[in-house]
C-alpha cells in the first residue's frame, strides 16, 4: 500500500509507516494542489497537516484512497462530506496536545500572577522597576475551570499542585467525576463570582460565541483573571477592553482571537495588563510528535484493517449493513442533539433501547450517532460518531444498551432514558414509513415531530388560546411556521409544544414567546 505525506511530519511518526512491511511511504511535503490531484490516484493513504487541503476534487481524483489523517485536530481543511460519499475514512488526533495546552495554559496563569513579560520588556528597555511589577501567589487562590475535558482536567490537576482551590463548571460533568477530581462543580455565574482565575477549556459553538460579554465581566472579581487558550470568540473581545481599561478585573493572558492572524491595531494589544502569544498552545517539539505518532499509528492500523480510531466521519461497518442502519443512525443523531440542547445539567447515564430492526445488528455504531447528538451541543467539532462512547466514558458517562423484544406502540423504535443531576429525561423515537425520522415522546408527552432544521421546544400550561398566542407572536415577526405538533400529559397539565420553522427565530421574538401568559419553558432548538 502506498502512503503520500503532504506536509511536514516528525520523523518519529513517519518510521513507524516505514516500518511495516507493504508499505511504500512518500514524504512530498509542501506539495502543490494541482500535483496532489494527479498523484492522489495512486495512493492508500494520506497523512496531512494543515498545509494540505483535501477537496472535492482532490478526492474524485483519488481512485484507492481509504483513509486520510490529519496530524492535529481540526479537519475543516478535508472535504468531510466528499470523504464519507467516497468511503475515505478521515482522522485526526485529537489527544496529541493535551499537555501542550495545559501547560501553556498554566505558563500564562504564572506570567499574569507575576507579571513576568512585562518586567522582562522593561529590564530589557534598561529600566530597574522592581516595585511597579509585584505579583500575587497562586496558593489559597481559586482557580475556575469552565469545561472540564482532557485539557481542562489536566490544568486543574496542575492548580492542585500549586495549592490552588478549584471550581468547575461544566454542564455535562457529573457529581461522580467532579468528587473523583476533588473539585467543586457549580453553576457559571457562581464560578464567576467566586474565581481568583478563569481558564476556558471548551470549543466555540453557537451556544460558547461571546460565552463572556458585559454581563460576566460585572460578576467578576476586581482581582480576578481570565486565561483563554482554547478557541477565539469564546470571550467578546470589546467587552474585554472595556473590562481591563475600566478595572473591571486585574488582566488577562490570550493565547487564541476571534480572527487569526489578529488585526495588531486592536486595543487588546496596547494595554499592559493583556497578555498575548500568537496561538502556541499546541507549539511543543513533544506535541508535534505526539501527533505524528498518533496519527501514523491510526492510518497504520486502519490500513491493516486492525480498526478505526479517531475518525469523524465513518461508523465501522460493512456496506449492506450501512445500507439498512443508516437511517437509524440519522434517526439517533437527531434524537440526542434534540435532547442535548434540552438538558441542562450533568449527565449520569443513558440507556438506548432499540426495538424492531436494530436489534438484528451490532448497534454500536447507533449507539455512537446517539451519544454524538447528546453531546454535540456542548462539545462540537471535539465530538464526533467515532468517538462519542470514550469521550462519555471520559466525563463518567455511562452508556447502556438493551435490544427489546416487548410489544411497543412502535414496531422499529429507539428510546433514550437519560439519568441527569437534576431530573431524568426520556425521548423516543422512530422511523415513518418512507424512513423519515420522528420523535414521537419527550419527556411524559406524546409528539409527534420531525427533528430538522430550526425549531422551538414549548412548555405550557394546557388552556385555550395559548396555541394561537404563539402563532400570532411569530407571524407578527414573519417567522413562518413549516409544522407544529402538539401533546400533554393530562387535561389541564403541562402541554408541549415542537414548532418548527422556515428559519431561525429572532431573540426578541423568543422573550416575547416567553411573557406569554401561560408559556413556563422555551428552548430554541436546531437539529
Amino acid at each position: 500500500m502506498k502512503i503520500l505525506i503532504s506536509d511536514k511530519l516528525a520523523r518519529e511518526g513517519v518510521a513507524i509507516l516505514e516500518a511495516v512491511d507493504g508499505f511504500q511511504v512518500d514524504c512530498k511535503f509542501g506539495i502543490s494542489p494541482e500535483e496532489l490531484k494527479q498523484v492522489i490516484k495512486d495512493y492508500d493513504g494520506l497523512i496531512i497537516r494543515s498545509g494540505t487541503t483535501v477537496t472535492a476534487e482532490v478526492l474524485d481524483n483519488a481512485a484507492n484512497l481509504k483513509v486520510i489523517g490529519r496530524a492535529g485536530v481540526g479537519l475543516d481543511n478535508v472535504d468531510l462530506e466528499t470523504a464519507t460519499k467516497k468511503g475515505v475514512v478521515a482522522m485526526n488526533t485529537p489527544a496529541g496536545n493535551t499537555t501542550s495546552t495545559a501547560e501553556q495554559t498554566f505558563s500564562l496563569i504564572l506570567s499574569l500572577s507575576r507579571n513576568t513579560p512585562q518586567a522582562c520588556a522593561s529590564l530589557k528597555s534598561g529600566k530597574w522597576e522592581r516595585s511597579k511589577f509585584g505579583g500575587v501567589e497562586l496558593r489559597g487562590k481559586t482557580l475556575g475551570v469552565i469545561g472540564f475535558g482532557r485539557i481542562g482536567s489536566t490544568v486543574a490537576k496542575f492548580a492542585k499542585a500549586f495549592g490552588m482551590e478549584i471550581c468547575v463548571f461544566d454542564p455535562f460533568l457529573t457529581d461522580e467525576r467532579a468528587a473523583k477530581f476533588a473539585v467543586e462543580k457549580v453553576e457559571l455565574e457562581d464560578l464567576l463570582k467566586k474565581a481568583d482565575y478563569i481558564t476556558l477549556h471548551i470549543p466555540k459553538t453557537k451556544e460558547t460565541a461571546n460565552l463572556i460579554s458585559d454581563k460576566e465581566f460585572d460578576l467578576m472579581k476586581p482581582t480576578a483573571r481570565l486565561i483563554n487558550c482554547a478557541r477565539g470568540g469564546i470571550i467578546d473581545e470589546e467587552a474585554l477592553v472595556r473590562a481591563l481599561e475600566e478595572n473591571k478585573i486585574a488582566g488577562c493572558a490570550l493565547d487564541v482571537y476571534a480572527t487569526e492572524p489578529p488585526d495588531f491595531d486592536h486595543p487588546l494589544f496596547k494595554l499592559d495588563n493583556c497578555i498575548t502569544t500568537p496561538h502556541l498552545g499546541a507549539s511543543t517539539s513533544e506535541a508535534q510528535i505526539n501527533v505524528a505518532i498518533e496519527i501514523a499509528e491510526c492510518v497504520r492500523d486502519a490500513l491493516l484493517g486492525r480498526g478505526i480510531a479517531n475518525a469523524a466521519n465513518f461508523p465501522s461497518m460493512d456496506a449492506e449493513t450501512h445500507k439498512v442502519l443508516q437511517p437509524y443512525c440519522d434517526l439517533a443523531f437527531k434524537m440526542g442533539k434534540f435532547a442535548g440542547q434540552l438538558i441542562q445539567s450533568g449527565i449520569k447515564d443513558v440507556k438506548l433501547t432499540y426495538t424492531g430492526v436494530v436489534t438484528q445488528y451490532k448497534s454500536a455504531s447507533v449507539s455512537l450517532s446517539a451519544i454524538n447528538g447528546l453531546l454535540t451541543p456542548i462539545l462540537g467539532k471535539d465530538i464526533n460518531s467515532i468517538n462519542a462512547i470514550s469521550v462519555a466514558k471520559e466525563r463518567g458517562i455511562n452508556v447502556e444498551e438493551i435490544n427489546s423484544n416487548k410489544e411497543s406502540a412502535y414496531v422499529n423504535s429507539i428510546e433514550m432514558d437519560i439519568l441527569t443531576d437534576k431530573e431524568p429525561f426520556c425521548i423516543l423515537g422512530t422511523l415513518s414509513a418512507n424512513q423519515e425520522p420522528r420523535i414521537v415522546r419527550v419527556k411524559n408527552v406524546n409528539v409527534e415531530c420531525t427533528p430538522e432544521g430550526d425549531m422551538l421546544f414549548i412548555n405550557n400550561t394546557d388552556k385555550p388560546g395559548l396555541v394561537g398566542a404563539i402563532g400570532t407572536a411569530l407571524a407578527e415577526a414573519n417567522v413562518n411556521i413549516a409544522a407544529i405538533s402538539l401533546g400533554r400529559e393530562a387535561q389541564d397539565g403541562i402541554a408541549s409544544s415542537v414548532v418548527n420553522t422556515d428559519g431561525e427565530v429572532p431573540q426578541e421574538v423568543v422573550e416575547k414567546l416567553r411573557n406569554i401568559e401561560g408559556v413556563t419553558y422555551i428552548k430554541e432548538l436546531k437539529v
